[in-house]
């Protein structure tokens, strides 16, 4: 190895020491999590069914409210189903707007 690289490399291995040597610790306080679905009726049939494509974050950039209720999830799950080919069984989709109806 030439000199020169040498030379490099060792100032490159002191000033990462010298920047270890003078980091501080800190705290701070995270964001609350809302990658998980909300405590709720049939929550486990939501988890198997939905979470396997998405994060329940795309729950919450629904519409919410009281106009949109079970009529809006129904059409919703239906739209899971037939416009994105979500494998959800038949006897699955009143449970999952169940859920969603009283939980968001």
């Amino acid at each position: 190895m030439n000199r020169s690289i040498l030379l490099a490399v060792a100032a490159l291995a002191a000033s990462a020491t010298l920047v270890a040597v003078n980091a501080k610790p800190f705290t701070y306080t995270l964001p609350e999590d809302k990658a998980a679905f909300k405590p709720g009726p049939n929550l486990e049939v939501v988890q198997g069914n939905c979470g396997s494509c998405h994060s329940a974050d795309y729950v919450l950039t629904q519409p919410q409210g009281p106009k949109f209720k079970k009529d809006f999830w129904e059409a919703e799950v239906t739209k899971m189903i037939k416009v994105y080919g979500a494998p959800i069984d038949d006897k699955d989709v009143p449970k999952i707007v169940e859920y969603l109806t009283a939980t968001y």
